[in-house]
């Protein structure tokens, strides 16, 4: 199987994206990466791939430049999973652009600049929510250090498969670093949904390092890619 991975952006991608390579490669997969998003305009080489990745943050934001995709871009990504190719989108790749607010009917939801917030990065348990999906297929409730998104964007039908669970709080939060308040509840980590006749695997771990090199979030991207991939 053939996974393009597309990276870049604010975030420690230069750390996390290597791992993310290796654990793939020893698994099998034939991959390519780059930062550079002007490939999912070319229809002929997007062909070659099975499965494309997104471990990247694209939007316009200071010291790292317009990222966002352009037209073309963005009709080629979703040309791409409407004809049967498979999406797996990690973390803040689930960011939704102001200029492309229908980003979130491919992935389902995710990540709103402005709104959503996290407590601090830290330790939480991911819980195993739907024991019979295909994501969490040899994986029991695992612990990670990892941002837990909160205020998310939600669309009814995704298929979740894994939650944490959070107490309530006041954290700094915004580039001032004020207190906010965070509120308790069980929030999801990771959901399933077709696109067209594609397959989205959507997981919101995957800050850092520290987050990919932890045995359970290594599963779930294989069981993803496996997934999105399947026929």
């Amino acid at each position: 199987m053939q996974l393009l991975v597309i990276s870049g952006g604010r975030h420690p991608y230069a750390e996390s994206t290597p791992i993310l390579g290796d654990f793939l490669s020893a698994a099998g997969y034939d991959l390519s990466i780059t930062e550079d998003a002007s490939i999912l305009a070319n229809a002929t080489e997007m062909r070659e791939y099975d499965a494309l990745i997104f471990n990247t943050r694209r939007e316009n934001l200071p010291d790292f430049g317009d990222l966002t995709l352009s037209q073309a871009e963005q009709d080629g990504l979703k040309q791409f999973i409407r004809s049967g190719k498979g999406f797996i989108c990690l973390h803040i790749g689930t960011c939704i652009p102001d200029a492309w607010p229908e980003f979130h009917d491919i992935t389902g939801g995710g990540w709103i600049t402005g709104s959503s917030f996290h407590p601090p990065y830290g330790e939480f348990t991911v819980n195993i929510s739907n024991p019979a999906h295909p994501g969490v297929r040899g994986i029991s409730d695992f612990t990670i250090n990892d941002e837990l998104y909160m205020g998310l964007a939600f669309r009814d039908d995704n298929d979740v498969f894994i939650t944490a669970n959070a107490d309530e709080g006041t954290h700094p939060w915004g580039p001032q670093r004020q207190p906010a308040y965070m509120p308790a509840g069980t929030f999801p980590l990771g959901w399933t949904r077709q696109y067209g006749d594609g397959n989205v695997f959507v997981l919101l771990l995957g800050h850092d390092a520290r987050s990919f090199q932890t045995p359970g979030f290594q599963k779930l991207v294989l069981n993803g890619a496996d997934w999105v991939t399947a026929g």
